[in-house]
């Protein structure tokens, strides 16, 4: 077979086209930072990427040479082999080979050349390789000290060029990429020209021990060989395989439309020659895979042939394609009027693989999607419609990994239908498209619909006022007018040095511990565990723990049974975190031991007190303000995740010149997100002038309340019981909720 013809000259637009991307130095940048040495390739079709530097120092850039098929030359392009990689004298076995033998030299079929491989080979790995713009890390300075995508990449309608430039200002690195213009490929022809692709070919068939690797020429169906199943006179080899093809609903005009034809072969499966069914496997016009189905639906391919999808050329620059799992539901596809469809070449696994994707290299099972990548890195919606049985969906699984979940969209079929030739077969063509047109986002992990939760939603407009959605009651009446406890939410509490704000959790705690049950998880540095016991019981039995003179005012102490008492309650509703060496805990560690205590305790509370007490270890070059943004956000997270609410008690910053004022919540040593963050922040202030009204009176202070359902911002004011460690309402307030619950009762 000779080489392919060819192609079209280029219309005055793509000449225009052509002249402007020669004119940016295309693909020959001078300023392209050398390709690195790597020996291993990462997942380069996969549709989820994570750190793209590492990524790109990690590349390994397959060298592509001429590769004969069936005697002719594919369009792979020859690429020069690293610069580290030096070509070894031919062994014997090379020097032995001539192109006329049979046997050709094909370690690995890669499909031809992507802009994808181009833009690899200027080190610029992205995300997604569909038209339009993308922000990347640029190879060239990395980002900077803060590693920001500053890489803008532009890929051109139809996927063959791109145009980049990096905007910081100490970089502005810039080129493009062009699969007309690449180095060593004749323009306008589709294989490679002169004397590199010969080296080229070299290099690429030589493996580690620079030995030539001879593969056996694929023995592809010949015309001549192949009888036609199509409407009119038919040979009698075909006249079953018609029959059945039409009781399968499908026209003859669509299987000849797609190269379906009859083939006297042997079958390695029967040991004889059989007429078999033939699915030729063609891509730009030359067959290089057929795929057989046997009289006892027994399927082989084509021993050493390439593996590709089924209809490829059908999805030629279509943004949008629908991948199928065998080649009489792509028939039927097309019956409905699609012809945007391709079908894999292998059927699906029995489960979906544990782990990670596999390399290319290495990804045996699904290697057509990396030979195919030139025609799918454009797509930008897949439609998977493989089988509605267990291998189907693990089928449709593997492909959403490769290509990138969120450009994929899964069928449903219809109840009793397992495809879309038992669909065709059915329900007719109407119920094919209504399949496609009712297709859902592939499930990614994060995002939702409203509808996805429907159900909390309407739960939450139906609930009644004593859901713990609208908050629970802290116990003090001037404080619920702002201030009611949701579970999931964060609160930041703070207050200048002993103004009571750990006391005034604690006391919170108690309330909601007797009046709602909740348990909590204390991770309390201050505190040593017996006075932080002492504390606790005190508000709990209302009783002081001594007699001194100090604080108990000649009260009574608590007796031992209700000490005891005291402390049932205090084992049943608190747990504590605790370091047990002299290492201060961190944040992560604190969470770690309170998503056990959620498992293992049921807490509805977490306390943790105070941020100073905390090992901060941030990363080199990690400003507090970001180190502190990024610890909220994890707080919030679990509070979120567990329904738990969160108490952070955190000091203000030295006050200079501090009157006796109150402190706001800008005013937290570390950083303005502590405000920025939370959902609730209050300020703990005693009075501490006489003038001003009794020393025991403590504002609480609500300066941020995000829920509006659950409070407001307001300073609700309480008085501090020095015997018993608890908070009351004023007179008037108590007053008047002694007098409510009369009425209620």
């Amino acid at each position: 077979m000779s080489r392919p013809p060819p192609g079209p000259p280029p219309s005055p637009n793509q000449q225009q086209q052509q002249q402007q991307f020669q004119q940016r130095n295309v693909n020959g940048n001078n300023n392209v930072p050398p390709r690195p040495p790597v020996p291993n390739q990462q997942q380069q079709y996969s549709g989820i990427n994570n750190n793209n530097n590492q990524r790109a120092e990690n590349r390994i850039y397959r060298q592509q040479g001429q590769t004969i098929v069936n005697g002719g030359a594919s369009s792979r392009p020859p690429m020069p082999p690293p610069p580290t990689q030096s070509v070894a004298p031919s062994s014997s076995s090379s020097s032995s080979y001539n192109e006329d033998e049979e046997d050709y030299s094909a370690p690995q079929n890669t499909g031809p050349t992507a802009l994808r491989d181009i833009l690899l080979e200027k080190r610029i790995v992205m995300q997604s390789y569909t038209p339009g713009q993308h922000r990347e890390m640029c190879p060239q300075c990395n980002g900077g000290s803060g590693g920001e995508r500053s890489l803008a990449v532009r890929i051109e309608p139809g996927g063959r060029q791109a145009v980049y430039v990096c905007h910081r200002a100490t970089c502005e690195w810039s080129g493009a990429a062009d699969l007309d213009f690449v180095p060593g490929k004749a323009k306008g022809s589709s294989s490679a020209q002169g004397g590199k692709s010969s080296s080229s070919n070299t290099a690429t068939n030589t493996n580690t021990n620079n030995q030539r690797t001879i593969l056996k020429k694929p023995n592809l169906p010949k015309p001549e060989d192949l009888k036609r199943v199509g409407p009119g006179a038919l040979d009698e080899s075909a006249k079953p395989w018609a029959e059945m093809i039409e009781e399968r609903g499908i026209s003859l005009e669509v299987a000849e439309r797609n190269g379906v034809a009859v083939q006297s072969v042997f079958s390695p499966i029967e040991g004889k020659h059989v007429d078999a069914l033939v699915f030729p496997y063609v891509r730009d016009g030359q067959i290089v895979n057929a795929k057989y189905r046997g009289p006892n639906k027994s399927f082989w391919q084509v021993k050493g042939a390439e593996k590709v999808l089924y209809g490829l050329d059908d999805c030629v620059d279509c943004e949008e394609i629908i991948i199928v799992e065998g080649e009489f539901d792509k028939l039927a596809f097309e019956e409905a009027g699609y012809t945007n469809v391709v079908s894999v070449p292998d059927g699906a696994p029995g489960k979906v693989k544990e782990g990670d994707v596999p390399n290319p290299e290495d990804d045996k099972k699904y290697e057509y999607l990396w030979n195919c990548r030139a025609q799918l890195d454009t797509v930008k919606r897949f439609v998977i419609a493989t089988d509605s049985d267990g291998p189907g969906k693990a089928l449709a699984e593997e492909l959403a990994r490769r290509l990138g979940k969120e450009r994929c969209f899964t069928v449903n079929w219809p109840e009793g239908c397992k495809d879309a030739n038992e669909t065709l077969q059915s329900g007719g063509v109407e119920l094919i498209r209504d399949s496609i047109s009712s297709a859902e986002g592939f499930p990614l992990r994060g995002l939702f619909k409203f509808a996805d939760f429907s159900g909390d939603i309407e739960q939450y407009f139906n609930m009644d006022a004593g859901s713990e959605l609208r908050g629970v009651s802290t116990g003090w009446r001037s404080v619920d007018k702002h201030y009611r406890v949701v579970p999931g939410e964060l609160t930041v509490v703070t207050g200048v040095p002993n103004s009571g704000k750990s006391e005034w959790v604690d006391a919170l705690m108690s309330n909601l511990a007797v009046q709602h049950g909740w348990t909590f998880a204390l991770c309390s540095l201050e505190n040593k565990v017996h006075e932080h016991a002492r504390k606790l019981v005190e508000k709990y039995v209302g009783e002081p723990w001594f007699d001194t003179t100090t604080y108990a005012k000649g009260a009574q102490r608590m007796n031992p049974q209700t000490m005891k008492r005291g402390m049932r309650w205090l084992n049943d509703h608190f747990v504590l975190i605790r370091h047990e060496d002299d290492e201060l805990p961190s944040v992560d560690w604190i969470l770690g031991l309170a998503r056990a205590a959620v498992l293992r305790h049921g807490i509805r509370g977490l306390l943790i007190d105070p941020y100073n007490e905390l090992d901060h270890k941030r990363p080199t070059g990690q400003t507090e303000t970001e180190y502190v943004s990024q610890m909220l956000t994890r707080i919030k997270r679990f509070a979120q995740h567990y329904d738990v609410h969160v108490w952070f008690v955190a000091h203000p910053r030295q006050l200079h010149n501090w009157k006796g004022e109150m402190p706001g919540l800008y005013d937290i040593s570390g950083s303005a997100h502590f405000i920025n963050k939370c959902d609730n922040g209050i300020v703990i202030h005693r009075n501490r002038d006489e003038k001003m009204g009794s020393l025991r009176e403590v504002t609480v202070n609500l300066a941020k309340v995000r829920n509006k359902v659950a409070g407001s911002i307001g300073d609700p004011k309480l008085e501090y019981n020095v015997r018993n460690g608890r908070y009351e309402d004023l007179p008037e307030d108590a007053a008047q909720n002694t007098n409510n619950n009369a009425n209620k009762q």
